[in-house]
């Protein structure tokens, strides 16, 4: 017989059990128990399966609370299966109308197989406890801490005038940032004159800058002291702020260097024959993420369940004849959706396929973010379905003929470009929509705040005295 055991999770406090039959019995409820093993055990002994009895354990991924009993019930044989809370909220709003408390949550559970059996899908993998998982969400973090070091990097050295962007570039090499380390004053620049500051370039770029990066860094000192004056700002105060900004950049540069060396191996060992990376738009970062969030294309039924599961499907509504769709259902992980965005946004200046959908979306109104979420299920699909045949993605023509990449390219300049003429009316209208839809000034405004407006008299009322 099978049975079903609903556990409603707690990070601090104690997780409730209850057990049901596969037809939504309750067998008994309000267990409580904590994730160590000798209440574990106590919570196996009062399950007492038989011999041909099978266990399907549901939960919801409370954050992190629900990685050590997967595990443990997926040691002892038993199915786990991981809903969204979304999955369950109807039905927890409609049992809880009048009460909600963890015993119910956990019976709710335990009844959701007889409403939901056949989209219920067993979990694999450890979740957070997978080490790729958890380096690609570092990274990903490290990069977003790395593009705003820059950027407050770049918003600096404006008070010292454009010749050091024109010198050093937007884009802050480590020899750049070991330049600002040391010499972000000015003054101190130009102390140390043209030959030192050549010899401290080419040994930092290993011969990649010389005597022309030189010439344009002083350049940019002197313009900053004739701008400013020798009293004009505090040079140690600003380049003090400068080398701190520089450091954290070079640090956070190794830093995902580091964690770049670190998940490479995992990838390989998952995509031995890197057929992820020759789909294009997917770097080795947009590879690692796929790896680790889908973990095996195999397990899912179709590849329009690995669209489903990555959120990038419309939110539908049909009745009758009716139908309508708006906006996103992100229901799948945040990360894999940004990347397979970017993703896409790159692939389609190289495919001439995803590049005639872009123009058919853009032509048709679409707003060039919506359109590029149009195509990033698509290649995100795509890639999976390479990625499970073990077979290189080959890059087509429209008609099915296999081109280079530079062809592609080329194709895409000639055919596939987007017609501003076709747009600009398009883009008028959607701003003219939005502008009807917000709240006017007036009634964003507090009610009891005070108002220049005149107030209204009622002749019926008493005189103010």
């Amino acid at each position: 017989m099978q049975y079903v055991l609903g556990i409603d999770l707690a990070c601090r406090a104690r997780h409730q059990a209850s057990l049901a039959d596969i037809d939504g019995r309750i067998v008994w409820h309000g267990w409580k128990f904590t994730s160590r093993p000798e209440e574990l055990e106590r919570l196996w002994a009062k399950i007492a399966l038989g011999p041909g009895d099978d266990l399907l354990v549901v939960m919801e991924p409370t954050r992190n609370a629900w990685v050590l009993p997967k595990h443990w019930f997926a040691s002892r044989g038993a199915r786990v299966v991981l809903i969204p809370t979304t999955q369950s909220a109807d039905l927890r709003a409609y049992l809880s109308k009048h009460t909600k408390n963890d015993k119910l949550d956990s019976q709710l559970l335990a009844r959701l197989p007889s409403l939901h059996g056949e989209e219920l899908r067993e979990h694999h993998g450890a979740g957070p406890g997978d080490p790729l998982r958890r380096l690609v969400r570092r990274r990903d973090r490290k990069v977003a801490q790395h593009t705003q070091a820059k950027m407050r990097l770049d918003s600096l050295l404006e008070l010292l005038g454009p010749g050091w962007h024109d010198a050093l570039g937007s884009d802050f090499t480590k020899t750049g940032a070991k330049v600002l380390i040391r010499y972000s004053d000015p003054r101190a620049l130009l102390r140390l004159g043209p030959a030192r500051l050549t010899t401290f370039l080419a040994r930092h770029s290993r011969g990649h800058w010389g005597r022309p990066h030189a010439d344009a860094l002083l350049a940019a000192a002197r313009e900053s002291v004739q701008m400013w004056g020798p009293e004009g700002i505090d040079y140690a105060e600003l380049a003090d702020s400068i080398a701190a900004e520089a450091s954290d950049l070079l640090t956070l540069h190794d830093q995902i260097a580091a964690l770049d060396a670190r998940i490479a191996p995992h990838v390989q060992d998952a995509d031995p024959g890197k057929v992820l990376t020759s789909v294009p738009g997917i770097g080795a970062a947009t590879a690692a993420v796929i790896v680790a969030i889908i973990a095996d294309p195999a397990r899912f039924h179709s590849l329009d369940a690995v669209r489903a599961y990555s959120g990038l499907v419309p939110i539908t509504s049909q009745s009758g004849n009716q139908a309508s769709a708006r906006g996103l259902t992100k229901a799948g992980d945040p990360l894999l959706r940004k990347m397979a965005f970017l993703a896409a946004d790159t692939a389609r200046q190289t495919d001439p396929q995803l590049a005639r959908q872009y123009q058919r979306l853009r032509h048709s109104g679409r707003h060039h973010t919506s359109a590029i979420c149009h195509l990033a299920g698509t290649l995100l699909v795509r890639a999976v379905a390479c990625w499970r045949a073990n077979s290189p993605y080959i890059l087509k023509d429209t008609d099915g003929t296999p081109i280079t990449t530079a062809q592609g390219r080329q194709i895409v300049n000639d055919r596939y470009q987007i017609d501003p003429g076709k747009t600009r009316g398009q883009t008028k209208n959607r701003k003219a929509q939005h502008h009807k839809k917000r709240t006017s000034r007036e009634s964003q405004k507090s009610h009891s705040a005070p108002t220049s407006r005149p107030v209204p008299i009622n002749p019926r009322s008493p005189a103010l005295t």
